[in-house]
């Protein structure tokens, strides 16, 4: 089985097999979901957001055979996450109460986040192809004739490979994730 395509819970049984390829893949594959709880979910500033980062993936290397369902990695490092975060919110404004703080539990915000890494992931399971022409079409906003001249494509073969490629998105997140198609 090729890394991207691991599941989240083998990707927990070789952590907890001290695989040290698996923690990079960790980080890897949770980095972007923990960035964005908190810098846009806690509005945490650049440091602080650097500072709780690391605790997370400090916490989650110390603490993951406390799991208790390796396929609610996604879940757990999210709430680690969030209270980290609550707790240097605490700290850095130590006078005042915690009932004063505006912490921006945005619960939708956390729905999308969850959403995004469904995505990702489905995403991360296509073929290299596949994976390749989404990105640089949806996520580095090519254009058909950039990405057919970086692949060796006629550009007019572009389109029809981005239609077929999210077909197979679509067909994974039916079967992993069918309220996300709604």
């Amino acid at each position: 089985m090729l890394e991207h395509q691991l599941t989240d819970a083998g990707l927990v049984a070789r952590c907890r097999a001290r695989d040290p390829g698996a923690w990079d893949e960790m980080v890897g594959r949770f980095s972007r979901y923990v960035h964005a709880i908190l810098t846009q979910g806690f509005r945490l500033n650049d440091a602080d957001a650097e500072d709780v980062f690391q605790d997370v993936f400090a916490r989650t290397y110390e603490r993951i055979d406390s799991l208790r369902d390796d396929e609610a990695i996604r879940p757990w490092i999210g709430q680690l996450t969030r209270r980290l975060a609550i707790d240097r919110l605490r700290r850095r404004r130590p006078e005042a109460p915690f009932e004063e703080f505006e912490v921006p539990l945005d619960h939708e915000l956390h729905t999308r986040l969850d959403d995004a890494m469904t995505v990702q992931a489905a995403v991360a399971d296509l073929s290299s192809d596949c994976r390749e022409v989404i990105d640089r079409f949806f996520v580095n906003d090519q254009s058909y004739e950039t990405i057919g001249v970086a692949l060796g494509i006629p550009a007019g073969t572009i389109a029809s490979r981005i239609s077929r490629c999210l077909a197979r998105l679509r067909s994974a997140l039916s079967a992993s994730a069918p309220d996300l198609l709604v």
